[in-house]
């Protein structure tokens, strides 16, 4: 096998080359189905994994409650216990909570009454049953003094108040619907357990939704479970909904408390944003829900999925997401669409910040931290776990939980990002600065990684998936933005290379050939402005497949345009080899400052620092 100079790099074994997809992760076992894989550590230093699982899909007959021990972070896994049997009514839904004296209390649903149906809207359940009944019953609790080995023989109901979304449900608030993803979380002496009420069953299964919290002031210190004592809030008749004017669904609510006690809650609705609101006396009354921003202003899209906020040990917040959605979640004709689309995962970090009416939340732009090959996979449910300064991360997509640990370097840049001043230097191939650089110009191509190559390993010598990428950074002004200016064009005669150019909608466009398929994408419309200085990175992600613009600044998410701002490209682009010379500027009515070429993908971190370096 023979190479061209050009297309020259080692030979590096790619299922260790990238630590966010997922295949490489640890998994906990389970059986066919297994959801919400969360994680406490024992006060004996091991990992303790509650998750719901069973023999067959979500929702069928045998769902249960499992809970596993690990020693060594996820490495291996001790044979599942029962907190519920399979052979009893569906338990589902767990969440850990670990008090200061080491008891552990497991909460989840449970069908007690093992109804086998309950009334549901004709259509889309026949006859108007919904025989899918893992989401009602009573929301109770076991608890373990033996560091989750055993579990408590009695199970203990919650008493939960009655609102107005239970009195308008088929049964007048007699059989509850509900189910919680949420965190428990301790604050001020009590305890916190979240619960995601529900109004009823039709399209899209929960119809209208709303959350609450359940709250202990008692089970910190109280060892009999009869004697603990539980309020429900927000106190009235109404819970955690969406904005106004939002959508009836509002659920999977997640908590933090900030460094001053205020509470900040963040939640899935089906309007293409997540929605969020501050507490500011202890969950007791919220202030009015708004749809989540980042730093910079803008609303964060996000499908109905899970997404979860969470206060490090180190006063600094994480937040899982996934990055499309505004309102084409909102206008999507297909009931069940707005579940789509949970791969990749992102991450953005936060920060505390205060503001007129109290202290917030600050939201850094997001990172990619997890993705699957496929891209209908779904993974979703995460749980964050410190452990002596690293970070791991639990997720399912429904037939395999797994943990993984996240790079370092990537949580280093999410937190540190408004501030960050640094030109990122690692695998800087090409450097043109402003002086230097006359319209047009020409320069030497440096030399790009291949994404893909013929295995020298594989039996079948088939397909090497080397996860390599490259970024272009460039600051330009735009006179006009006229389509067709080429910034950037390294093409040989056969199309071969890669093309930076404006389009007819006033974007800029990138265009990657290997002379075998062809793939592009442009940046958000509006974000462009002739007679502007503006810095744009072009970021080539050979990991997820994904070409994404960031400009001054800023990931391009689409805006009302389009549902997604990132954009993926074939896996069987080989490369962006070309001609040996970059030709820049040709037929640019503007002016070109700097170039920066990498032959890697810079993350989301390192674009805004590049950005903020040039302010």
């Amino acid at each position: 096998m023979t190479e061209s100079p050009g297309e020259r790099i080692p030979l590096v074994k790619s299922e260790i080359m990238d630590v966010r997809n997922v295949a490489g992760g640890r998994t906990i076992p389970a059986e066919t189905y297994c959801d919400q894989p969360y994680v406490v550590k024992t006060d004996d230093g091991a990992w303790l994994c509650v998750m719901t699982t069973g023999a067959g899909r979500e929702g069928q007959a045998g769902q249960h409650v499992v809970s596993m021990r690990s020693a060594d972070q996820g490495r291996t896994w001790s044979l599942p216990v029962d907190v519920e049997p399979v052979d009893g009514p569906e338990a589902s839904y767990a969440v850990l909570l670990k008090t200061s004296g080491g008891r552990i209390y497991c909460f989840y649903n449970h069908n007690t009454d093992n109804l086998r149906h309950v009334f549901g809207d004709d259509p889309p359940f026949r006859n108007g049953r919904c025989e899918r009944v893992d989401s009602l019953g009573y929301f109770v609790f076991r608890y373990s003094d033996d560091h989750g080995r055993t579990w408590s023989s009695e199970r203990t109901p919650i008493p939960v108040r009655e609102m107005e979304i239970d009195r308008a449900n088929p049964y007048g608030g007699r059989v509850r619907f509900f189910w919680n993803v949420g965190r428990p979380f301790v604050h001020g002496g009590a305890a916190f357990v979240p619960l995601h009420k529900v109004g009823g069953f039709g399209e899209g299964f929960f119809m209208r939704s709303e959350g609450v919290l359940l709250r202990s002031d008692n089970i910190l210190v109280e060892r009999d479970p009869a004697k603990i004592r539980w309020e429900t809030l927000p106190e009235g008749n109404i819970g955690l909904r969406t904005p106004p004017g939002g959508g009836p669904i509002a659920e999977e609510h997640s908590f933090s408390v900030l460094s001053d006690g205020s509470f900040f809650c963040v939640y899935r609705t089906a309007d293409g944003h997540p929605a969020c609101a501050y507490s500011r006396d202890g969950g007791r009354t919220w202030g009015e829900p708004r749809y989540l921003r980042y730093g910079d202003g803008r609303r964060v899209k996000h499908p109905r999925a899970a997404n979860f906020a969470w206060k490090c040990s180190n006063g600094k917040f994480l937040y899982w997401f996934h990055n499309h959605g505004g309102r084409f979640i909102r206008e999507a004709t297909k009931a069940f669409a707005p579940y789509e689309d949970r791969n990749p995962a992102w991450l953005c970090g936060g920060i505390e910040a205060d503001l007129p009416e109290g202290r917030i939340i600050l939201w850094s732009q997001p990172e990619i931290v997890l993705y699957d090959d496929d891209p209908f996979i779904r993974m979703s449910y995460p749980d964050l776990v410190e452990e002596s300064g690293r970070f791991f991360l639990t997720e399912t997509q429904k037939a395999k939980a797994r943990t993984h640990e996240i790079a370092p370097g990537l949580l280093v840049g999410l937190w540190g990002q408004f501030e960050n001043q640094a030109v990122a230097r690692d695998g800087l191939v090409l450097s043109l600065p402003g002086p230097g650089l006359s319209m047009p110009s020409e320069a030497e191509m440096p030399r790009l990684p291949l994404f893909v190559r013929r295995s020298a390993t594989r039996e079948d010598y088939g397909t090497e998936d080397l996860r390599r990428g490259f970024s272009i950074d460039v600051r330009v002004r735009f006179d006009s933005l006229e389509p067709w200016q080429n910034l950037l064009d390294n093409r040989d005669q056969s199309g071969r290379g890669l093309l930076l150019q404006t389009t007819p909608r006033e974007t800029l466009e990138i265009v990657l050939n290997d002379g075998r398929t062809e793939n592009r994408w442009d940046c958000d419309p509006g974000t462009l402005e002739a007679g502007q200085l503006q810095h744009v990175v072009v970021i080539v992600d050979g990991g997820p497949r994904i070409v994404c613009f960031v400009i001054d600044g800023r990931l391009c998410d689409g805006g009302e345009f389009r549902q997604f701002g990132w954009g993926r490209f074939s896996p069987h682009l080989r490369g962006v080899a070309g001609g040996q010379t970059l030709r820049i500027g040709h037929g640019l009515n503007g002016e070109i400052r700097s170039l920066r070429i990498y032959d890697r993908a810079l993350r989301i971190s390192e674009a805004v620092g590049n950005w903020r370096a040039g302010l």
